[in-house]
């Protein structure tokens, strides 16, 4: 007689929300990301040129802005160690050079990125989302051009990308999500300078996931860490640790200027188009709730409060600080993730009842 006993999962519950996320996402940024990996000019970007020189294991001509995000660059240069040897066989028709460097930085950019599109499932579903709302919510933004960008190219923008998103994750976690704060405030210093501008959003909403003790000890090894880095770099280019202040209170300029770009048209296209035509469904999805007016539609976005309010403050500060207002932008994901599943999750609710 046949037992009636379902069969055993393969996975684990663990491994299936965090595997089958970034299987999936890895998928899609792969296929998106290529083109930009191929066709890419990096004769006018400054920055792809200092990533790509970093992780020759040359620092001297690196702008100081970027000469200690040593994660990715070292990261890449130990993936294409092995492909070197074999891209030449499988594309013989591209030149020796640069491109072994430039498949393994796509490589990396596609699996930290993916890992973060794997925080945002999580903490949507931790929020309140269904399963498939946070799936659907996390493609759609891994389809942004700014995703396409961090993932094709040279860039560490991937690894503050997945800092933000632990962080994001451990809060919306609480108890239970302490590993991810942990590994944000090991890697965070590490990561990008302006990580000190989300530090107080950490270490106020990440009580619930760590408690201070905790939190501090994390973030000592991370700020030793980087310390050590700076002494390293360095010591390789002859430069003083002044140049690092310098070059941060340098930023304080771009204020005004980024003032200036978000008020004209060019500057609200360029924030409206930073996760493309999806950003028109949280205003259509309120004003379908304030027209239907019902019980479950008011819901909808309940879930976000302080701490998403906060997030977005510190994308502010980003933006403002950099100029560089939809590429700084796209650190908004993890509550744009969110506030898309929760549509999703919800939509029956707000399409008219069928007659």
């Amino acid at each position: 007689m046949p037992s009636s006993t379902p069969p055993k999962p393969i996975l684990g519950p663990r491994l299936r929300r965090w595997l089958l996320p970034w299987l999936l996402a890895v998928a899609a940024l792969a296929n998106l990301a290529y083109p930009m990996y191929v066709h890419y000019d990096f004769s006018h970007s400054l920055d792809t040129r200092s990533y790509l020189r970093m992780a020759e294991g040359r620092f001297d001509s690196v702008r100081v802005t970027h000469r200690y995000r040593v994660l990715v660059p070292g990261a890449a240069a130990v993936v294409a160690a092995p492909v070197a040897r074999l891209y030449g066989r499988i594309w013989p028709q591209r030149p020796a050079g640069q491109w072994p460097l430039r498949f393994a930085f796509y490589v990396v950019n596609c699996l930290l990125l993916a890992a973060a599109g794997a925080c945002w499932f999580n903490a949507a579903r931790h929020a309140g989302a269904l399963p498939e709302a946070a799936m659907l919510a996390m493609l759609a933004v891994l389809t942004s051009r700014w995703a396409v960008y961090g993932a094709g190219l040279p860039l560490t923008d991937s690894l503050y990308l997945l800092v933000v998103s632990l962080g994001y994750y451990a809060v919306r976690r609480g108890p239970g999500g302490g590993w991810a704060l942990g590994l944000t405030l090991l890697l965070g210093p590490l990561s990008k300078e302006s990580f000190v501008f989300v530090l107080p959003w950490l270490l106020w909403f990440g009580r619930g996931a760590m408690a201070w003790p905790k939190q501090g000890l994390a973030l000592a090894v991370g700020l030793a860490a980087l310390l050590a880095v700076h002494h390293w770099v360095d010591a390789r280019v002859g430069a003083s640790a002044s140049q690092s202040v310098f070059n941060a209170l340098e930023h304080v300029d771009n204020i005004v200027y980024s003032l200036h770009r978000a008020a004209s048209p060019k500057g609200v296209g360029e924030l409206l188009s930073i996760f493309g035509f999806f950003i028109l469904l949280l205003p259509a999805a309120y004003w379908l709730e304030k027209r239907r007016a019902s019980r479950a539609a008011r819901t909808i976005f309940a879930p976000l409060g302080a701490v998403d309010a906060g997030l977005l403050a510190i994308v502010a500060i980003h933006m403002l600080l950099s100029g560089d207002l939809g590429r700084m932008g796209y650190l908004a994901a993890p509550v744009f993730c969110a506030a898309l599943a929760f549509v999703f999750s919800h939509w029956r609710h707000l399409l008219p009842a069928r007659e």
